[in-house]
């Protein structure tokens, strides 16, 4: 009895094996040919997604993206921190306009007849249009600081574009510049965003001296930051305008101390299109 039960699990299991060895073939002839066999669809799914980033005009981020210094040094026409070595400073001014701080910046140059650069924030343009137009007729330079403050580098480039030509325009209709140059927030940049600088005329321009201002510094911390690194060439970053809470009352009282030791010093002051021979608009 028991060795007839155990030839007929043998029968079986025979009867079984040439029963299923055809759709064994057939899946090791799939797979041997790259043929994506059904039970796969979810990962052909991904695949064909993965392709479609293509036909949507979105290119993969860099694994290793560039620092911005050696962007600086890759981008030369449309990267700048600097000027040329020669005995000029560039006053440059971000996040304006700002009711609380513009106005009293504006002031001190006047007084002292110094040229300088502001670089506004097109959602504080819209609120405050005529600090936006004192700026330009007093003969200041005006530059593009984004829409709203936004970290770029971390946009898509769509996004990237919408933040500067959506200020652009708001800037174009209250003084009929078109702001050639760029200034992004914290400094902040990548490659893709760059290149679309460089394809539409855009000058892209950082800093080499950092008054650290936004801290809430006082006027001999102030001072100190700045004169201690300056140089022929320099562009200084300062504010003229900031967040809830922001104190710049040390860059406002530093402001006539520097001129005046700076130009004791021989120095000349240029804002930044005179410095890097370019014109304030594009069109």
């Amino acid at each position: 009895m028991f060795t007839r039960t155990k030839l007929r699990t043998f029968l079986i299991a025979i009867m079984l094996l040439f029963v299923l060895q055809p759709d064994l073939h057939v899946s090791a002839a799939n797979f041997d040919n790259g043929a994506p066999d059904s039970s796969d669809s979810s990962v052909l799914s991904e695949s064909i997604q993965v392709s479609d980033h293509s036909k949507e005009g979105k290119s993969p981020r860099p694994r290793n993206p560039l620092t911005l210094s050696q962007l600086l040094q890759k981008y030369p026409d449309t990267f700048r921190a600097s000027g040329p070595r020669i005995k000029q400073i560039a006053l440059t001014f971000d996040d304006v306009p700002d009711p609380r701080f513009t106005g009293k910046v504006l002031d001190i140059l006047k007084e002292y007849d110094v040229p300088a650069t502001f670089f506004a924030v097109g959602e504080r343009s819209k609120k405050h249009p005529d600090l936006v137009k004192r700026i330009h007729e007093e003969g200041h330079a005006i530059g593009n600081h984004s829409y709203n403050h936004a970290q770029l580098n971390k946009l898509s480039l769509d996004k990237f574009i919408d933040q500067i030509e959506r200020t652009n325009g708001i800037l174009k209709n209250i003084t009929g510049i078109h702001p050639r140059l760029i200034r992004p927030p914290y400094g902040d940049i990548n490659e893709e965003q760059l290149q679309w600088a460089r394809r539409n005329g855009y000058k892209v321009v950082n800093w080499n001296v950092d008054s650290l201002d936004w801290k809430g510094l006082n006027k001999e911390e102030v001072k100190q930051n700045i004169l201690s690194a300056v140089g022929p060439g320099s562009i200084v970053l300062q504010h003229a305008g900031g967040g809830s809470g922001s104190d710049l009352s040390g860059t406002i009282e530093a402001l006539p101390d520097i001129i005046t030791e700076l130009r004791n010093q021989g120095y000349t002051f240029v804002t930044l299109p005179d410095m890097l021979g370019v014109s304030e608009s594009k069109s």
